[in-house]
């Protein structure tokens, strides 16, 4: 067992199945896991993809659509507050996030909201040329600098990091303008420093945005003891607002007075009903708003984060250790004959909420794994991802994913030619 406390967890598990039910059992998060609509007989580790539906959504949606929509119409936007839900799921999500209200908005996808604040970080630092990012970051996040080198910034530089953070620190420099980081990343799950980082970057004169997809639901976020400027993230994943749930963006509330936003939509004018011609940005984190909201998307995220609001983050922290502890034990001892390599951090310091594998034949064994009812990931070229959503994975989840995948390397079922053939998403 690896990372603090894991000496402890060995003792008490002594790695069998009846000790991590014994576990579960006295297990604090386990009724969350009630508050969640799983499939019986299905071991998900892929929340970290797309989360679990929160049992009350179909009721919300069905009373939205039917009442709302149906009875209502049009003065629901009036009688329901629909027009102001951007902020007011902004305002409940900031909790989570160490922000403060006014500084959060939900809305739009990861993508566009990474264009809009780093188009703000690059405005507030004309003068300076270079953007960090991380040869490993999330594709969208390198092509998001790339269209904006191409079409609003072509005398900028890009420069990329390495996984490790004094990577990103060795290319502070003068020049520095922006550095642009996931917190959590997609492919191994390594955590980088927030903090640590965010203060270089600012001794160095840099401002700093930092993509939270993979952080925000499974671990303790607090954006402003860190000094952070900017953030993005999407909500579809440990947040569980469902496929395509609206992303969200953060801005410190001391750049709101200085930055604009490139996307000058009528929701982000200062009195977007006066139906003014001439464009006058709001003072606020509306700014930052485009067109009209999709209102029933915003329905799931607001569910969920009915159960953050009971949660001790501390403690799903805590969990979520735990669990990816026990998994990372088990791969070490069940599956050392298979050439799988963990490539997730072994020290908690930096690690998030999943465990990435990496093995020569990924594709095929995660189909067999999928067809066995334990749904894990996979992303190109090598890498098998694993997910422990703590609100409703158990630890006797996590024993009987490792040994249904032990048990799929021994008989070689894997290599059946159906496991091979490739689909569109992965």
């Amino acid at each position: 067992m690896t990372g603090t406390g894991a000496a402890a967890l060995q003792e008490r598990l002594s790695i069998d199945r009846a000790a991590c039910v014994e576990l579960d059992g006295k297990d604090e998060l386990a009724p969350f896991r009630d508050r969640f609509d799983l499939p019986q007989g299905l071991i998900y580790l892929d929340g970290n993809s797309l989360g679990a539906m929160p049992r009350t959504v179909p009721s919300a949606l069905t009373e939205a659509a039917t009442q709302g929509w149906g009875q209502q119409l049009i003065r629901s936007w009036n009688e329901r507050d629909w027009h102001n839900l951007p902020l007011q799921a902004g305002d409940r999500l900031a909790g989570l996030l160490g922000a403060a209200p006014g500084e959060v908005l939900v809305g739009d996808s990861t993508s566009i909201n990474l264009y809009k604040v780093l188009y703000a970080a690059l405005s507030l630092r004309a003068d300076r040329k270079t953007i960090i990012s991380e040869r490993n970051n999330f594709p969208t996040d390198l092509y998001v600098v790339q269209g904006m080198q191409r079409t609003l910034f072509p005398d900028h530089a890009m420069v990329l990091a390495e996984d490790g953070d004094d990577s990103v620190l060795s290319l502070l420099g003068t020049d520095t303008a922006v550095v642009s980081l996931s917190h959590v990343n997609y492919r191994t799950g390594r955590l980088r420093d927030m903090k640590r980082i965010t203060q270089a970057a600012h001794a160095n004169g840099a401002l700093v945005v930092w993509d939270m997809c993979h952080s925000v639901g499974a671990l303790a976020v607090d954006l402003n003891s860190a000094k952070v400027d900017f953030a993005v993230g999407c909500t579809y994943k440990y947040l569980n607002a469902g496929p395509g749930g609206p992303a969200w963006l953060y801005a410190a509330a001391r750049h709101l007075p200085l930055v604009e936003s490139p996307l000058t939509g009528w929701h982000g004018h200062r009195t977007p009903f006066a139906f003014d011609g001439t464009y006058a940005p709001a003072a606020t984190i509306e700014k930052f708003r485009v067109g009209t909201p999709p209102i029933l998307s915003y329905l799931p995220l607001l569910e969920s984060l009915k159960i953050f609001q009971d949660l001790d983050m501390a403690k799903l922290r805590a969990k979520s250790l735990r669990l990816t502890d026990l998994f990372i034990e088990l791969v070490d001892t069940e599956l050392a004959d298979f050439d799988f390599e963990v490539v997730t951090p072994r020290d908690h310091a930096e690690r998030g909420s999943q465990v990435a594998l990496t093995h020569d034949h990924g594709w095929p064994i995660m189909q067999a794994l999928i067809d066995a009812s334990v749904i894990g990931d996979f992303r190109a070229p090598d890498i098998l991802r694993f997910g422990f959503t703590p609100l409703y994975v158990t630890h006797a989840d996590v024993w009987d994913a490792a040994m249904t995948l032990a048990d799929i390397m021994r008989s070689g079922r894997w290599r059946e030619p159906r496991f091979a053939e490739r689909k569109l998403v992965t």
